[in-house]
């Protein structure tokens, strides 16, 4: 099976938010309630997830994978920092209606200090063998481990 990723383009780049923490557009109201505008890019993948207190996901980075997380519900503390990098990472803080954005080459972990869930929006397919042949797996946050053992990674 041949493994299709689109190769990134200084167009797409260019268009990158700026900052880990997007702003979101002003939502449209009306007398039925609210459209609330989250991305408008090109993209393969929305999935769902759910994570439980005390969980580590991440601990990758991906060579041209993009993604945009909003929180639904819960927190995250975000921690990034360039592929490759020694620094330390960078936490922040995400709370239910922030949405962040996660570009390329940098690696990412997140810690949940409660039960979460949030919506990532990503540029190419979430299918096991796509994501595999995109992720590069790094230890920037270690699991940490519960009162009976095991580890919440």
């Amino acid at each position: 099976m041949t493994i299709d990723i689109k190769p990134l383009t200084k167009e797409e780049m260019e268009n990158w938010p700026k900052e880990v923490v997007v702003k979101l557009e002003q939502a449209f109201s009306d007398a039925r309630g609210d459209i609330q505008p989250l991305v408008d890019e090109d993209m393969k993948s929305a999935v769902l997830i759910t994570s439980k207190k005390g969980a580590v996901r991440g601990n990758h980075y991906h060579e041209t994978d993009w993604h945009y997380c909003y929180v639904l519900r819960g927190t995250i503390e975000y921690f990034h920092r360039p592929a490759g990098s020694a620094a330390e990472p960078e936490c922040t803080v995400l709370k239910e209606g922030d949405m962040f954005f996660t570009p390329p080459q940098v690696e990412h972990a997140m810690v949940f200090p409660e039960d979460s869930q949030f919506l990532t929006l990503g540029r190419n397919s979430r299918r096991q063998e796509v994501y595999e042949a995109d992720v590069k797996r790094v230890t920037l946050v270690e699991p940490r481990t519960d009162d009976t053992g095991t580890k919440n990674s």
